[in-house]
């Protein structure tokens, strides 16, 4: 397990009107982990600039954490800079981001892999030029019936979701924490037990 410092970045749209969507849910956990951690977001310059970002401590390691203020599909560039500007391997790269796979209020941790349509992820697995980074994949399950999954996404959670989502947040948010604790295998055993 690498010392660190982790980048630990929260995807989502920017604006209200995007805020309680289920995509955003990514984000909605950074800012959960940024007030566990007494970390201030606050915009960066150069660099940093299409992000809400502040450095601190979190289960004992050093981490920046981060929000990209762009849209969902350009997440790439804002990665990419934070990365370079902290000098972080992409190796300790942790991304939190809604999962249509996993059921809700399921939370799975793995390393690399495909981006199943996200395009969040695609966009930074082509900015990096990889795909080998740590995620923390957020189950909000599938749409109901034939609604299309754009469309399920980029909609409010529904009212017997919302009474979930603190205990979801939360358990993204320990399983964060596990991850920087134990590493990917230690966690996986523990979170994957949980949900």
């Amino acid at each position: 397990m690498s010392e660190g410092p982790f980048l630990v970045v929260g995807l989502g749209n920017p604006g209200p009107s995007y805020a309680g969507n289920r995509h955003n849910v990514g984000a909605m956990a950074l800012d959960e982990l940024a007030a566990r951690a007494g970390i201030r977001l606050s915009p960066g310059k150069g660099a940093r600039s299409r992000a809400l970002s502040g450095e601190g401590r979190l289960a004992g390691r050093r981490v920046v954490l981060a929000r990209p203020t762009t849209y969902m599909n350009e997440s790439g560039g804002p990665v990419r800079g934070l990365l370079d500007y902290h000098r972080i391997p992409e190796t300790d790269l942790i991304v939190l981001h809604d999962e249509l796979d996993i059921p809700f209020a399921s939370v799975r941790l793995k390393r690399g892999g495909g981006e199943g349509g996200h395009n969040g992820l695609r966009s930074i697995s082509r900015s990096l030029g990889t795909k080998d980074y740590l995620r923390v994949r957020i189950g909000i399950g599938r749409p109901p019936g034939r609604q299309d999954p754009a469309d399920f996404v980029l909609k409010d959670f529904s009212a017997t979701e919302r009474k979930e989502l603190d205990l979801l947040l939360a358990e993204a948010v320990d399983a964060t924490e596990e991850l920087l604790t134990r590493g990917l295998e230690g966690a996986q055993n523990l979170v994957h037990a949980r949900t």
